[in-house]
């Protein structure tokens, strides 16, 4: 017994070109890998630059000694709040700017590109810290009082007690590339119909049977 098979109508459009295995196997590259690692290096760079504005821009507390003990000048005073405040601020704009400089600078985006980002990122906020309290007063409050003498004010170090500060670089700059993508990123063309296929039809209709006539 053999099954039947149904002749393929005039009317059904030619069957799709196969896909080339060299097109199907396409994935992540060497050259992805390279731009992702270039990525992460410029941008863990640029943790310098977060420091050095975290210094300039965040407000100072200030001790004063009595000769024996070290009291803050005002206790009332919010600029331990303010350096946090400065710290995740500059950071998000710096996430910012560094995910639209590796948006223009590979539009095409890809994994390794975003995890490049992310991992600079982090690495940059970590460096900014750093190297903000290396450049900060130093945080030998005995010594710093001594120097300044008694009754007199000095700059205390620069604290960053909110330590979920270091994560606002890496998730601004991730979610900000994935919206520049989303938003302005090449999209590759729909596909159109195969060759030879017009879409239309044009079914020929036999004529009517003509009437029996007794």
């Amino acid at each position: 017994m053999t099954e039947a098979v149904t002749p393929p109508s005039p009317f059904d459009p030619p069957p799709l070109p196969p896909e080339k295995p060299e097109a199907a196997a396409a994935g992540v590259t060497a050259e992805d890998v390279r731009d992702g690692a270039v990525v992460a290096l410029a941008v863990g760079v640029a943790g310098l630059l977060l420091g050095l504005l975290w210094v300039w821009l965040a407000p100072r507390v200030q001790y004063v000694s009595n000769g024996e003990s070290v009291f803050l000048r005002n206790s009332e005073s919010e600029a331990r709040i303010g350096s946090d405040g400065t710290f995740f601020l500059l950071s998000a704009g710096l996430g910012v700017l560094s995910a639209a400089g590796t948006f223009l600078w590979r539009r095409g985006g890809g994994v390794p590109l975003v995890i490049g980002l992310a991992a600079g990122s982090l690495f940059a906020a970590l460096v900014g810290w750093r190297f903000g309290l290396w450049l900060g007063p130093s945080p030998d409050l005995a010594a710093a009082a001594a120097t300044a003498g008694k009754g007199v004010p000095f700059d205390a170090p620069l604290q960053l007690l909110a330590h979920g500060a270091l994560l606002v670089w890496p998730m601004t700059a991730v979610l900000a590339h994935l919206g520049l993508t989303a938003l302005w990123s090449p999209r590759d063309p729909e596909p159109g119909p195969p060759p030879g296929w017009t879409g239309y039809h044009h079914p020929t209709h036999p004529d009517p049977p003509e009437p029996l006539h007794p």
